[in-house]
């Protein structure tokens, strides 16, 4: 029987390898709005962030997703993100 593999994704704040279910997924559509993705499937560029509080708000202190998604993140999306842990 072959060994199903498992989606591993690298957080953009710690650069931790984690399985991609522990990890938010934050999308730039091609229209340029900012989405968290739920499906893991959006069309876009996307960044993950780990599902810790701390790496919420550094990533928000140190502006990390505007750097990978190559836009400014607006502050309702850190929001979400906590809301949602």
């Amino acid at each position: 029987m072959k060994v199903k593999k498992i989606p591993m994704r690298t957080c953009v704040v710690t650069n931790e390898k984690l399985m991609k279910k522990d990890l938010f997924r934050v999308v730039r559509t091609p229209d340029g709005n900012i989405i968290i993705d739920e499906s893991g499937k959006a069309n876009g560029r996307g960044a993950y962030l780990k599902k810790d509080i701390e790496v919420i708000n550094e990533a928000k202190k140190r502006k990390t997703l505007n750097r990978h998604l190559q836009t400014e993140v607006p502050p309702q999306i850190y929001e979400e993100l906590i809301n949602r842990l």
